[in-house]
């Protein structure tokens, strides 16, 4: 009678979640202080240079927000 071959499971496989947000984050951050130094740089007012990076921040968030959706539902 032989037994099946038992599966090793490791912590590093549930841990995809983990390396996506580190570098979601890495990407918004850097993103968007691009953004506002461009807009600063520009001679941009402090009210635009704030405006400019919350939008960027919606919309780097409803973009990534997007493509994780399609990925997941996909």
């Amino acid at each position: 009678m032989s037994k099946a071959p038992l599966r090793e499971q490791h912590r590093a496989q549930s841990t995809g979640w983990l390396r996506a947000a580190v570098l979601g984050a890495n990407d918004g951050i850097l993103s968007t202080a691009s953004l506002m130094l461009g807009v600063a740089a520009a001679h941009g007012t402090r009210g635009n240079v704030l405006i400019a990076g919350v939008a960027g921040l919606v919309a780097g968030a409803m973009s990534m927000a997007a493509g994780e959706y399609v990925s997941v539902h996909s």
